[in-house]
């Protein structure tokens, strides 16, 4: 079949099971042609395509809401929905989102890019369903490794007290995006491999059946089961919840599925459809991945399922911090390292398998993880927490309450910190240093190359106190010489990089190699501007400020992240405090998400390039001629 000739899924009902499984490997030979052209997270795709198809066929999207958690397993469902002409511009610049959104379908019903969501979006659509008196059904799609979030835990334990009526779909392929860890993840393995309750169950309801008046029998019988439960299973965890129990079943099976969800469909009250899928079914490469590597990813060679690399000139940020705090912990056992179910995205893999005794990953779950390191800081570890700057969102009350207040000396790597790209507006890492810099204790860094961070993580760990947050962008570094002894660096201190006169321009990160170019295009025009490496983005450096303010020019602060709260408004409002006039002109996000596209045209778009920084820089120096 041409999966781009699709418009919606009405068509799957009168398919045979044969039909459904060509249509199967259809949609799967579609989506690794597209994907190695596009990237994108296909092994997760690859894995549901018999589950959402049958999903499809069973439910009346969109009337029944399916909702899927995290929303990067949902390519299927775009392909079924009638959006399999866009792939080519999967996660494109103004392109298919590679997550559901509400704008792209009426089939979209809840968009998610951080896990564990699903739940209590389907409790709340349940609970909409049923106070107006309407009728349909609500599937939330959650994985296994997303159940050890607190949040999926709190929904289901209030969906199971309410005996709200829906089908939970457990997608269980044993991986999140690392391979899962944890009793949760224990548990489910104990249930997949035992179909002994499973057995005597429908065997005591077969017999129950062929008795005279045997539905009266039912009731009686339902002791019979618990106890027989408890025999043959180890922890029947969702029916004690009151959430009633069909599996495991083969998720690439169409008669499994079908029965499974017919059966779901009939049972008045929340039931658990428990489905067995293997991550990346249908392509080699995909499936024999044991550590996540094919969970998102960029282009690809078709044949040899070969990653394409680009040409970077240094390590990835992510491997440069992991390999130098190792370095740090190899001699210093108080240093241990954290992360929420992101070994392979940290870049932590090689710390876990060389200190395995000071590695820690605690599952999806990054609240547990945040204030896991302030119980660590507060009898007397250094503990670094390595997370992606947009799942620090999730642990914000963590981080003021845990740490920030009772100012613990925790290390936090913001991997991702910056526009991200092709992951969209739920994974930009923009937000952190406006919910981070209003908190007291706080310090906040971002280095400008390898070097810079090499001192500056061991100053974190050796020479501040309180809690640190040191902020680093996706992407590879430059290949700078690291010095071979750590400097101290007073917290605070800026570095004045190039010295000016008409404009000076603050900024961190990867954006001073831009502000650097720029400079050089302006001198050629007679303007000279002062180019600061702002490190410290709280503390501010007081001093330059505050000397800064006594040569009367104007200031330029750009930043890749919000304005609101961000690093230019804590420059803004200083010299307002203060009762200083002078012009501050700020650049970066101005109260808008941004969505999914190659990072250098968003960047575009917010006004982070040459042409509008030297326009810019020349405005406020011919302002400033003319005040």
């Amino acid at each position: 079949m041409d999966v781009t000739k699709i418009k919606d899924p009405s068509f799957l009902k009168d398919l045979s099971y044969e039909e459904l499984d060509g249509l199967s490997q259809d949609i799967r030979t579609f989506l690794i042609e597209k994907c190695a052209v596009t990237g994108g997270h296909i092994g997760a795709n690859l894995g549901v395509v018999e589950l959402t198809i049958a999903l499809h066929k069973v439910f009346n999207s969109p009337k029944d809401k399916l909702i899927f958690d995290v929303g990067h397993q949902a390519y299927i469902h775009k392909i079924l929905t009638g959006r399999a002409e866009q792939f080519d511009t999967l996660r494109q610049y103004k392109g298919l989102s590679g997550f559901p959104k509400l704008n792209e379908s009426e089939h979209d019903v809840w968009e998610a890019g951080h896990s564990s969501t699903s739940l209590s979006a389907a409790m709340g659509m349940a609970k909409a369903r049923d106070i107006q008196h309407q009728h349909y059904e609500v599937v939330p799609i959650i994985g296994d490794g997303a159940l050890t979030g607190g949040m999926a835990l709190e929904a289901l334990n209030h969906i199971g007290h309410d005996k709200t009526n829906m089908t939970i779909i457990l997608n269980d392929n044993e991986m999140s995006i690392a391979p899962n860890v944890g009793a949760m993840h224990n548990m489910f393995g104990r249930l997949r491999t035992n179909s002994n309750y499973n057995r005597a169950k429908s065997d005591v309801d077969l017999f129950l059946s062929k008795l005279p008046g045997g539905h009266k029998l039912r009731d009686s019988a339902d002791r019979v089961k618990d106890s027989l439960k408890y025999l043959v299973v180890n922890g029947i965890f969702f029916e004690e919840l009151g959430i009633k129990y069909i599996g495991p079943v083969d998720g690439h099976s169409y008669k499994e599925l079908e029965e499974a969800l017919l059966t779901s469909k009939r049972i008045d009250g929340p039931v658990i459809v428990h489905v067995i899928t293997k991550k990346g079914k249908g392509y080699h490469p995909a499936e024999n991945d044991k550590i996540g590597t094919w969970h998102g990813l960029g282009p690809y060679k078709l044949e040899t399922g070969e990653v394409l690399k680009g040409s970077a000139q240094g390590p990835s940020w992510s491997q440069f911090f992991s390999d130098t705090v190792q370095s740090f912990a190899e001699r210093d056992k108080t240093i241990a390292a954290i992360t929420p179910a992101m070994p392979v995205g940290s870049k932590l893999t090689k710390f876990q398998k060389e200190l395995p005794q000071q590695f820690f990953d605690v599952g999806i779950a990054e609240q547990h993880a945040v204030t896991m390191a302030a119980g660590m800081a507060a009898n007397g570890m250094k503990p670094y927490v390595a997370i992606y700057s947009t799942f620090l969102q999730r642990a914000y009350d963590q981080m003021l309450h845990d740490v920030d207040r009772q100012n613990l000396h925790v290390v936090f790597g913001i991997d991702r910190s910056g526009l991200v790209g092709a992951d969209g507006e739920t994974h930009q890492g923009v937000f952190d240093i406006s919910f981070l810099t209003h908190m007291p204790n706080m310090t906040v860094m971002m280095p400008k190359d390898e070097n810079e961070a090499y001192h500056l993580l061991y100053n974190a760990f050796y020479e501040y106190e309180g809690p640190i947050a040191i902020r680093y962008p996706r992407g590879n570094g430059y290949g700078v010489k690291i010095d071979s002894i750590p400097n101290s660096v007073v917290r605070g201190d800026w570095e004045v990089l190039h010295e000016g006169t008409d404009v000076i321009v603050l900024s961190f990160g990867p954006t001073l190699k831009l502000i650097e170019a720029v400079r050089e295009e302006l001198l050629k025009e007679g303007v000279s501007i002062e180019v600061v490496n702002a490190r410290f983005i709280k503390p501010l450096d007081y001093h330059y400020l505050a000397a800064a303010a006594k040569r009367n020019i104007p200031v330029l602060t750009v930043e890749e992240a919000m304005l609101s709260g961000g690093f230019g408004a804590a420059v803004s409002n200083h010299y307002s405090d203060l009762h200083l006039d002078v012009h501050v002109k700020r650049i970066g996000i101005d109260d808008e998400y941004i969505e999914h596209g190659d990072v250098s045209m968003l960047l575009d778009d917010i006004g982070i390039n040459k042409a509008n920084l030297i326009h810019e820089i020349k405005q406020l120096a011919i302002s400033h001629e003319e005040s």
